[in-house]
């Protein structure tokens, strides 16, 4: 073997048409692209649900409704769930910092601590939001429940 005789593995290169390389190539002119319009542009890029100028899908048909831009999104956590971290950790104590650490909760989550389930364990519970099925259970057992603002 020497660079007399070199060549690319088969199947390496593809047997590609040139385009914009003079009209007597066949692909000159306008290179494939057709006569005027953004396609025929250097630089153009399909934009997501663009119609050619008419108006686009999206904005066409009507909208209802209300988005509150102001919503509080809370991750509910249930008795259930504490009473088992309660058993398995041995702990008496509860807070958002538990959670996360247990993986239950994220870092910026809001928690809610929900009332399915059963608790057996005297518990004091630190989270954003309580429903009031859960205080009661958590004040029946002798528990004691703790709203962050």
């Amino acid at each position: 073997m020497d660079l007399s005789n070199l060549k690319p593995a088969k199947g390496w290169t593809k047997n590609r048409k040139r385009v914009g390389r003079g009209e007597g190539s066949g692909r000159g002119g306008t290179s494939t692209r057709g006569h005027k319009g953004a396609k025929s542009r250097s630089g153009y890029k399909r934009q997501y649900g663009y119609e050619g100028g008419q108006m686009p899908l999206a904005r066409r048909i009507p909208k209802y409704g209300f988005k509150n831009p102001n919503r509080k999104e809370y991750i509910g956590v249930n008795l259930d769930v504490l009473q088992s971290l309660a058993e398995i950790k041995g702990i008496s104590e509860i807070n958002p910092g538990v959670l996360i650490e247990n993986g239950i909760a994220a870092r910026t989550d809001l928690v809610k601590i929900l009332g399915r389930g059963e608790l057996k364990n005297k518990l004091e519970v630190t989270a954003h939001a309580f429903s009031n099925s859960a205080i009661n259970a958590i004040e029946a057992k002798g528990g004691k429940t703790n709203k962050i603002q």
